[in-house]
């Protein structure tokens, strides 16, 4: 009987004693991790200072930079106009012009030019959306950008907090 009160005593301690290491581990809340650095007390701070510290750091960072990672900005691209822009009509005048040339070489020059319209103005349109698919992902491109200058400059305001702070950080 003694021995199972005690069993049961160790147990329920050990139990107790898992319970606060795994939730000292859980309120962590890990945002150095989140930003894919790493940090390394060198001063011997506590776990739950170092918690206490990375969240000092990320309201400070968030201050300074107006990013916050947990939330991030999404800068989004300028959209270039699909609407009608006029090229079929340019190209089509261009290629009639050019068709009526080589039609009245043929003998038949309305059906050169009709032929040439046709032509020039498929040309241009698929070279104007070309151009403007071109556009669209410089946009796109500039707009992840700046995303990754945000929070570039976000990771240097916490790292400098946190080395304030005595961590090493990488």
């Amino acid at each position: 009987m003694l021995n199972k009160q005690i069993l049961s005593t160790f147990l329920v301690v050990f139990m107790s004693m898992s319970y606060q290491v795994s939730n000292a581990q859980d309120n962590n809340p890990g945002i150095a991790k989140s930003l894919g650095l790493y940090v390394f007390p060198t001063k011997n701070q506590s776990a739950d200072q170092q918690s206490t510290d990375q969240m000092d750091c990320y309201t400070w960072a968030k201050q300074q930079t107006g990013v916050d990672p947990m939330n991030p900005p999404k800068a989004t691209a300028a959209q270039v106009e699909k609407g009608p822009d006029g090229s079929l009509l340019i190209g089509g005048a261009g290629g009639a012009a050019a068709g009526a040339a080589v039609g009245a070489i043929a003998g038949d020059a309305g059906e050169g030019a009709a032929i040439g319209a046709v032509l020039g103005g498929l040309r241009r349109k698929r070279a104007s959306m070309a151009a403007k698919e071109q556009q669209q992902a410089a946009n796109n491109q500039a707009a992840t950008a700046s995303d990754q200058q945000q929070m570039g400059d976000y990771k240097k305001a916490f790292t400098a907090c946190m080395q304030g702070k005595g961590y090493t950080v990488q």
